[in-house]
């Protein structure tokens, strides 16, 4: 077994290594990289705790059964996942970290060497700890399971807004405060099992409300903030374990996923606090009225694939948008292969990415490092808007609210004031979309009626394939 001194050291190189990670992680061309220190780290990390001086012998063969089985499940999910569920995976996973901070909690309760040889202070804050890492690991799981079940269209992406769920939430709080002075004021276990076990049901609860309040259009947010929220489940859980490692790489996890939650929020245009409360969005996936007057008006001008190959053979910059439809449609390897077929005839050819295409952060990176879509060719939103003017062609794939022209152009709408990608400077739009639905914020687009936009109607995979074949 690991001495007490060898186990601090690893520890601490594991952590080095976690910082250094998150470092690789900031860039795609470095990402690979970043994630190998991440493997590395956590294994040196697993290895260190099992073989640590609080494992005993006894305990081993238990820790190796779950291991083997959790490894094997994890195997199996990373090779059975599409790409297009990624999003989902992200947010189950997230939901596993809330469920473990809750069981470790109540089990550290319960456990009668945990508080033993503690001062009346030092019982008082452990309490704290299991009460607070509790609360935050029944939000996560919850919340988490909602967000699962939305990405992956089994719950509806319309927000449920109940009547007075303002004050629903601040007498949830109040009741959660009260049973935590209950709780550690408790005489007995079994009086402070009834505390925690009324605070869990309402922080369960709680979690429920606050996703399905949230709507469609903020779910990358969510997928983010929940990211940080099980990384303070984390925190909380090394703090009842005493593990200095889980403390340390659950405030990374944590302050990082807070931090990208916010820059997502400046990308949308969005207030943290009004995310939360949220109300944005709806079904999505709706066609736009046939009247009204909030609608966008014109002629939709529809082409097909011939057609889009001619635009492409006369351009010389093109931009590639790529939406959530191209997650869909799986057309990103397709997508690469235009690509090279158009560079190859010497047109410039680059990515616009907005920082919330698609339904979790850097989905849209994801899936075209995956296609071996070259880093220097991909460009962040800020990075390639003043550009457009200069495009012969912008090409959008599945994507809709990232380049809704009414966030620039109507004050009334919902998207207002969010950037976008704004493909309509271009000389030419050409929109790949299946029909004329709303993006998954349920707002119309009036970029469909430009006079300078044509829609391809169709699978984009199979279109691009068409495309191909037309250029060829």
């Amino acid at each position: 077994m690991m001495s007490a001194s060898l186990a601090t050291v690893s520890y601490i190189g594991a952590t080095i290594l976690f910082i250094l990670s998150l470092g690789g992680l900031s860039s795609p061309a470095s990402s690979r990289r970043g994630n190998l220190y991440g493997m590395i780290g956590m294994t040196i990390a697993v290895l260190a705790t099992v073989f640590g001086p609080k494992v005993t012998l006894a305990g081993l063969p238990w820790i190796m059964v779950a291991m083997l089985v959790g490894g094997s499940v994890g195997l199996i999910a990373a090779r059975m996942v599409k790409m297009t569920q990624m999003p989902e995976l992200v947010a189950l996973m997230h939901s596993l970290v809330g469920l473990a901070a809750c069981l470790v909690g109540f089990a550290n309760y319960i456990d009668p060497l945990a508080a033993a040889n503690l001062t009346s202070a030092e019982k008082a804050i452990h309490e704290i700890e299991i009460y607070i890492g509790i609360l935050i690991g029944a939000v996560t799981f919850s919340g988490s399971l909602i967000a699962f079940g939305k990405l992956s269209a089994k719950i509806g992406g319309k927000p449920l807004l109940l009547p007075g769920r303002h004050f629903m939430n601040l007498l949830a709080l109040l009741v959660v405060i009260y049973f935590g002075w209950v709780f550690l004021h408790a005489a007995t276990v079994s009086a402070g099992m009834m505390a925690l076990t009324v605070m869990t049901v309402i922080a369960l609860l709680f979690g429920i409300h606050m996703v399905m309040a949230i709507g469609g259009a903020d779910m990358p947010v969510v997928v983010s903030m929940l990211n940080s929220y099980s990384g303070w489940a984390a925190a909380a859980t090394g703090f009842m374990l005493n593990n200095d490692l889980l403390i340390v790489t659950g405030a990374l996890v944590g302050s990082s996923g807070a931090i990208l939650s916010y820059i997502m929020c400046r990308a949308m245009n969005r207030n943290f606090i009004s995310v939360i409360a949220g109300g944005f969005g709806t079904g999505g996936g709706k066609a736009p009225a046939a009247s009204g007057d909030a609608q966008p008006a014109g002629e939709v001008i529809s082409i097909i694939a011939a057609e889009a190959a001619e635009m492409l053979r006369e351009a010389k910059n093109v931009v590639i948008v790529p939406g959530y439809g191209m997650a869909v449609a799986q057309a990103q390897h397709t997508v690469f292969e235009l690509t090279q077929l158009l560079r190859g005839h010497g047109v410039n050819v680059r990515f616009g990415i907005h920082p919330v295409a698609g339904r979790m952060p850097g989905h849209m990176n994801v899936l075209l490092a995956e296609a071996k879509v070259p880093y220097d060719i991909v460009m962040e939103m800020d990075e390639i808007n003043a550009d457009f003017p200069d495009t012969d062609v912008a090409i959008v794939i599945g994507a809709n609210d990232i380049v809704n022209p009414a966030a620039q152009e109507d004050p009334a709408s919902p998207i207002a004031g969010m950037p976008v990608l704004e493909v309509w400077k271009a000389k030419t739009s050409i929109m790949m979309k299946r029909s004329m639905a709303t993006g998954y914020a349920g707002v119309d687009n009036p970029l469909f009626y430009k006079e300078n936009n044509r829609m391809l109607f169709g699978d984009a995979k199979k279109v691009l394939e068409d495309v191909i074949k037309a250029l060829h």
